[in-house]
């Protein structure tokens, strides 16, 4: 969990990850939830603008770190097609990097419709894992080393469907925009390493951080729209 939680962090801190969780936080007031809150922060940071902010998770281990970090949060231990929230009880919903490891998104997203009050607004948004960009030496073998990675998860595609999602669960007003990450440094080495585990690849990258000639970049999905 302190592995995960680190890995969490380090990609929160950087500047791009910040302006990505400024433009989810977009139109989301009084009582917010977010579904798949990991560690927290959003729910820190919502909470700290005035906002009434539940944390979701389906990690317990998870959820106790948040409510350590941010106590300012709400937090459950809940399912995200089950949450623990009446109908209409929320004004906004948040679901961030969580859709791909469902094995339904689509009832996700309709649990969402439920929780949410008429008018209220949800925010999808998530990285394409099968869209991946690395430089690399061996573009064969890096391109089959970001679709295996990718075939691990139940969804990977999923934020590809995140519009035709609020479409279909009968949400307005939908929007998309799509935001990179790039990383040109040593930062993202634990995530080469779990896309390719240790070995030749991983070498060759390594060598290009540590020659300034790195270059990753991961594509996220901000889709919104209202109930």
């Amino acid at each position: 969990m302190s592995t995960l939680l680190a890995l969490l962090d380090s990609f929160d801190d950087r500047p791009a990850a910040r302006d990505l969780r400024e433009l989810t936080y977009r139109g989301l007031t009084g009582t917010v939830v977010d579904v798949g809150c990991g560690g927290g922060r959003a729910v820190g940071e919502l909470a700290a603008r005035g906002v009434r902010a539940i944390g979701v998770d389906l990690n317990a281990a998870m959820v106790e770190a948040a409510a350590e970090r941010w106590p300012a949060g709400e937090f459950h231990v809940a399912d995200a097609t089950a949450l623990p929230l009446g109908d209409g009880a929320v004004t906004g919903y948040r679901a961030d990097k969580v859709l791909h490891a469902l094995p339904d998104p689509g009832a996700a997203v309709t649990e969402a419709c439920r929780v949410l009050a008429p008018g209220g607004r949800a925010v999808l948004t998530g990285q394409d894992w099968d869209a991946i960009l690395i430089d690399s030496d061996d573009p064969g073998r890096t391109r089959a080393l970001v679709h295996a990675r990718a075939d691990r998860l139940p969804h990977p595609r999923v934020a590809r469907r995140y519009r035709n999602l609020l479409l279909d669960n009968g949400f307005t007003g939908v929007t998309v925009e799509v935001r990179t990450a790039v990383w040109t440094d040593a930062a993202c080495l634990p995530m080469l390493a779990d896309l390719a585990g240790e070995g030749d690849w991983l070498e060759e990258q390594t060598a290009r951080a540590r020659d300034d000639r790195l270059f990753v970049a991961l594509p996220f999905v901000v889709a919104a729209g209202v109930r």
